[in-house]
C-alpha cells in the first residue's frame, strides 16, 4: 500500500491523521486538515495550485510542486 495512505501522523505537524489527510499544494506531504487549511491561508498557495493544474494538464500527475519555504516542526 503506498505509504501517503498507511502513514498515521501528519508530515508537517506530526498529529494523528484519524480525521483525513490530504496531499500538500506545496510539495509531497501528507497532512492533516488543519495544516491544509492553514496552507490554503497562505500568500502563494494561488501559484501552488496553478503550477499544479498545469502539470496535470501536461500529463504529470506525480508533480512535486513549487516547494514549501516554511520550516516543518518536528
Amino acid at each position: 500500500m503506498d505509504k501517503f495512505f498507511s502513514q498515521t501522523n501528519c508530515d508537517r505537524c506530526g498529529k494523528p491523521l484519524t480525521d483525513g489527510r490530504i496531499m500538500s499544494m506545496y510539495n509531497t506531504d501528507c497532512i492533516c486538515l488543519e495544516c491544509k487549511r492553514k496552507e490554503s491561508e497562505m500568500a502563494d498557495y494561488k501559484t501552488a495550485c496553478s503550477a499544479d493544474a498545469e502539470a496535470i494538464k501536461k500529463g504529470d500527475f506525480n508533480y512535486p510542486g513549487i516547494g514549501l519555504e516554511t520550516p516543518k516542526k518536528s
